[in-house]
């Protein structure tokens, strides 16, 4: 008898080692899905003196994943980063005055509130607090943004050309 692998055997390996690779790459690129990630920045973040909070634009805080900004009674505003319908990091174009997601094309104003696109709401913002005059975000308190039929509560036209027409993020 030989020790040669007949053309059937072969055939019947290479399929089922394929089926194998074939499912070892399903789990490894849904294992995303499988475990949810915990987030380093998560809990209290210390940021900012409150006075560097504009009223009239907004300033990104990298190590809470967030903007801050002020609501229209002078409120300050953390805003995730994140957009809601796929989270992508959605940049703050200067140009128009707007966030707009790169990924799929939503825009949302200043706030974070829905203007246009397949986002299913606004953008989640976090809960802030001022203590000694210091911003402190916390990212692991997230409140759902305001809903895709809600009136904007600030009433900011864009200020110019989007950014995704060619102009670039800020």
């Amino acid at each position: 008898m030989s020790n040669e692998m007949d053309r059937r055997d072969f055939l019947s390996r290479s399929w089922k080692v394929g089926a194998g690779l074939i499912g070892v790459a399903g789990l490894w690129t849904t294992a995303d899905l499988l475990w949810p990630r915990v987030d380093a920045a998560a809990g209290e973040v210390r940021t900012v003196a409150a006075d560097a909070v504009p009223a009239d634009g907004v300033i990104e805080v990298s190590a809470a994943k967030a903007y801050l900004t002020r609501d229209a009674a002078g409120e300050i505003v953390a805003i995730n980063e994140k957009c809601p319908h796929l989270g992508c990091r959605v940049p703050f174009c200067e140009s128009s005055g707007e966030f707009e997601c790169p990924c799929h094309g939503s825009v949302f104003n200043r706030l974070g509130e829905f203007r246009e696109g397949p986002t299913p709401r606004g953008m989640d913002r976090f809960l802030v607090t001022v203590v000694d005059g210091m911003v402190i975000v916390d990212t692991g308190n997230t409140i759902s943004g305001p809903g895709k039929g809600d009136p904007e509560s600030i009433d900011e036209p864009p200020a110019g050309p989007s950014c995704s027409e060619g102009s670039g993020h800020a």
